[in-house]
């Protein structure tokens, strides 16, 4: 792997409280790296300590061969950080915002219009040029915002929950933009709660209060649960997830919607299975045999972890 970004016992306490808890792990040059969780997880502390804007409590952190702690102004030579709350200027122009990210990054005059075009194009805010940013919707500050960080051409991206309260149409855009970013030659690590987005990147690392839960790419985590996964529908979904997480043979049950999803024990056969809930007098409308999902693997992994 050609190395960008690596991680050893990186640790940040708060007190009492241990944010981040050890993490290592290495961000090859030009993948698109998912750290995911729950708030609390320790997904903006990461990502503060490594954008050089949060010293680590102890290990290291180093960015494009840059040593983080040890020279955050060097690091942040290769980098763009965007913040769950980005910097924009709600009372200048799109143009205008741009046009101020380019000269606090020094950008060449000589390079700028051939950059502004590109940024303009695959965000599509050249209709917007002249509107106030704080006029935009939410989804459009998004994307403005990630032009914002991209005008200097970055070696690494951090996005903190890029997407979080954007509508579906503007989540799929960032995500195409993030890939073209990748296809360039980026490095983009980010930051997500929604773990169908997470199935997106190349690799992910699953956290949960701070420790890492499991790394890997996506489609190998999903194939890692062993057992049968099936989705239950009945009247009472609450009820019945409560009783299938004590029936014998079952390793988890949880919501996902309308269902419960049901992971049985390898050796547990729906056979089985059906008998036990005949035993306990538990109707189900509907049963569906299915592929687990990230979030599956991650619900698995958090109870196994509390048992």
């Amino acid at each position: 792997m050609n190395v960008s970004v690596s991680l050893r016992d990186l640790t940040r306490s708060f007190g009492d409280l241990t944010a981040v808890d050890g993490l290592s792990f290495d961000v090859g040059r030009g993948e698109l790296f998912g750290i995911v969780g729950p708030d609390g997880a320790g997904k903006t502390t990461t990502l503060r300590m490594l954008a050089g804007v949060l010293r680590p409590t102890s290990g290291t952190a180093v960015l494009e061969g840059v040593d983080v702690a040890e020279d955050p102004e060097g690091a942040k030579l290769h980098l763009a950080y965007m913040a769950q709350r980005f910097g924009l200027y709600e009372d200048l122009t799109v143009a205008e915002n741009l046009a101020f990210y380019a000269d606090l990054y020094s950008v060449p005059k000589a390079e700028r219009p051939d950059r502004l075009e590109r940024l303009y194009t695959f965000s599509r805010l050249d209709e917007f040029t002249d509107r106030l940013a704080g006029n935009l919707s939410g989804g459009m500050k998004q994307k403005l915002s990630l032009s914002c960080c991209l005008v200097h051409r970055p070696k690494v991206l951090l996005l903190d929950e890029p997407t979080f309260g954007v509508d579906p149409i503007s989540r799929r855009e960032l995500w195409l933009i993030l890939h073209e970013m990748v296809e360039q030659g980026v490095t983009v690590i980010v930051s997500t709660s929604y773990l169908d987005e997470a199935e997106r990147c190349d690799r992910v690392i699953l956290l949960n209060e701070g420790q890492t839960m499991a790394l890997d790419e996506p489609h190998r985590l999903q194939s890692s649960l062993e057992g049968t996964m099936l989705a239950l529908r009945t009247a009472n979904p609450r009820g019945v997830r409560d009783a299938l997480n004590t029936m014998a043979g079952v390793s988890s049950a949880a919501l996902f919607g309308d269902a419960i999803h049901t992971l049985l024990e390898p050796g547990t056969t729906l056979e089985a299975f059906a008998a036990a809930m005949t035993a306990q007098r538990i109707e189900i409308l509907d049963q569906e045999r299915i592929e687990p999902s990230l979030e599956d693997v991650f619900i698995h992994l958090v109870g196994a972890a509390n048992d």
